[in-house]
């Protein structure tokens, strides 16, 4: 054992216990999803905006939406029973490692393919420029670029869901104008949004999304909101007129629903992995808090230090997220993917999440020495929690000084306080 091995072991970490919250289970069952698709893009208040003989675009993003590929073969079949054409177009930004074989990859990894939705899919990084945006951020405006199979067609029906961004605030989140703004525009139109940094995002998705609605063939809005459980909660289907001013009022309802740590602080948390199937920012600090990489996000627990454990299989090496922990095991760095996880943060210009920490060789060390680094507190009666990561909160394990504030706040106690489960090699896994 080395010194930073010897300093790690100095470090007595307290029992933990198993605590359960709850969080509004209301939720479409995946068989019912269907009917309730078609019921939204037949509501009168859309008109007839679907024209027989006509091929329609319907986006799909690069993250993890529950149901993503029932979803989207829903639409595709409501698009032919009004005898239009449907396609798939990946709108992802530069996600995918930016290539038009890696994004058609990602489709496929969640179920989305011409088998799986009867419809086929095309994916291309090519763009155009379908317009020029009125002035935004220091009186300049912009040339917006979108996918060129999209903007060719005669129909783009703007698929997403709305959730609270992880980078940015604003009355535009992550939702339908995000991917028209930044999904749509590939690497290149996601670059041009990206260009002022996310300080500026909360006015760029907006003035690009209006120029999009304004010159692409944009027939339709499809929002898609999910509970805490990460599952399907409803849709709302809407006219491209609506959708700038619809959007804010289901980005609420979207915030509402976020399966949030019930504890405001902590000296050290603990995300057992992370990745780009979990958040676009590997882990959603929306959930585990504001950090250097993302200063304009508000909300969250906010915790001394972090330290990160593991990658998610479903991430394939991307590592984005890394850079907002302290700590990280041997492990996780091993399994990075630079090209991947670098293509996305040199897009959006977030090179902070990318940033390495300190590697540690085992996940004792890693929560060691993150709770030893700890600034103030008290090292008698550390605060400590742990998550398996940001989507899933249901069930967490606290430090058992915590166990009266868990009671207080309503919280299950599942079983008594117990030492870690580090197998020989002092990992949990």
């Amino acid at each position: 054992m080395g010194i930073i091995g010897d300093l790690c072991a100095e470090v007595k970490l307290p029992r933990m216990l198993r605590v359960k919250q709850f969080f509004d289970r209301t939720h479409i069952e995946p068989e019912d999803i269907p009917q309730a698709v078609a019921a939204q893009l037949s509501r009168p208040e859309l008109g007839d905006p679907l024209k027989p003989g006509k091929h329609y675009a319907i986006t799909c993003g690069s993250r993890g939406v529950a149901n993503a590929a029932i979803i989207t073969k829903a639409i595709a079949a409501f698009v032919r029973s009004r005898g239009g054409h449907p396609f798939v177009v990946p709108a992802m930004g530069s996600h995918g490692g930016a290539t038009a074989e890696g994004q058609r990859a990602l489709l496929a990894a969640y179920g989305i393919s011409a088998e799986s939705t009867g419809c086929p899919i095309v994916s291309s990084m090519e763009t155009v420029v379908i317009g020029e945006s009125e002035a935004g951020p220091g009186g300049k405006s912009y040339a917006v670029r979108i996918d060129r199979n999209a903007a060719e067609a005669d129909g783009i029906i703007v698929a997403g869901r709305i959730k609270p961004h992880t980078d940015f605030r604003g009355p535009y989140e992550s939702g339908i104008m995000k991917m028209m703004a930044i999904g749509l525009g590939k690497r290149e139109g996601a670059e041009i949004c990206h260009q002022n940094g996310f300080g500026y995002m909360a006015e760029m998705v907006p003035l690009f999304g209006r120029t999009i609605i304004k010159y692409a063939p944009v027939v339709l809005g499809f929002g898609i909101l999910e509970n805490a459980y990460g599952q399907t909660y409803r849709f709302e289907a809407l006219p491209p007129g609506e959708i700038e001013k619809r959007e804010p009022a289901l980005l609420d309802e979207a915030r509402s629903h976020l399966p949030l740590i019930p504890f405001d602080s902590a000296d050290v948390l603990v995300v057992d992995r992370i990745g780009k199937d979990i958040s676009g920012d590997g882990m959603d600090p929306n959930i585990t808090g504001p950090s250097p990489c993302s200063p304009w996000i508000t909300g969250g627990i906010k915790a001394n230090r972090t330290a990160i454990l593991d990658l998610t299989e479903e991430t394939h090496g991307a590592a984005l997220g890394i850079g907002a922990a302290h700590t990280i095991t041997r492990r996780l760095f091993n399994k990075i993917d630079y090209d991947a996880t670098y293509v996305n943060a040199i897009t959006s210009r977030g090179i902070d999440f990318v940033r390495i920490p300190c590697i540690l060789e085992t996940d004792r060390e890693a929560v060691q020495l993150a709770l030893r680094t700890c600034i103030g507190g008290d090292p008698l009666r550390p605060r400590i929690v742990r998550i398996a990561d940001s989507l899933h909160t249901e069930t967490l394990t606290i430090s058992e000084t915590m166990e009266e504030e868990a009671r207080a706040r309503g919280l299950e106690i599942l079983d008594e306080p117990k030492p870690w489960p580090f197998n020989k090699d002092g990992n949990l896994w």
